[in-house]
């Protein structure tokens, strides 16, 4: 009995592990390459969660600077109707402000891979 309560616990964490890196559904991954192409393109946001000081320090244009703590007061800087490419230092904030916006109805996301860990 004690075994199976062992096995139910890492379940329930490999679980709830998996589920915090996997991407929001609804939530197109997309690489720093592409992402860039996406920037010739007409109704497309670009947007860094990241906080002001690591956006201050390295950013692309066109990207707008909206921290992830921030990212549910200020959500309505953002237009619903239009793409949103959501990026972080690494990709596992902007996997997390992806799933937050996609709770608030917004259906157009777009993660990029890596973050600006992989911009060229």
């Amino acid at each position: 009995m004690e075994s199976l309560i062992q096995w139910i616990i890492i379940i329930g964490i490999a679980i709830f592990v998996a589920k915090r890196f996997m991407p929001a559904k609804g939530v197109e991954s997309i690489t720093s390459q592409e992402a860039q192409k996406l920037m010739k393109e007409k109704n497309v946001q670009f947007i860094d969660v990241r906080t002001p000081g690591e956006f201050r320090a390295n950013h692309r244009k066109p990207f707008k600077n909206i921290p992830l703590s921030d990212l549910v007061r200020r959500s309505d800087e953002i237009n619903r109707e239009d793409r949103v490419v959501l990026v972080c230092q690494s990709g596992m904030r902007s996997t997390k402000a992806a799933k937050l916006l996609r709770k608030q109805g917004f259906k157009n996301l777009y993660n990029v891979k890596g973050g600006m860990g992989t911009w060229v």
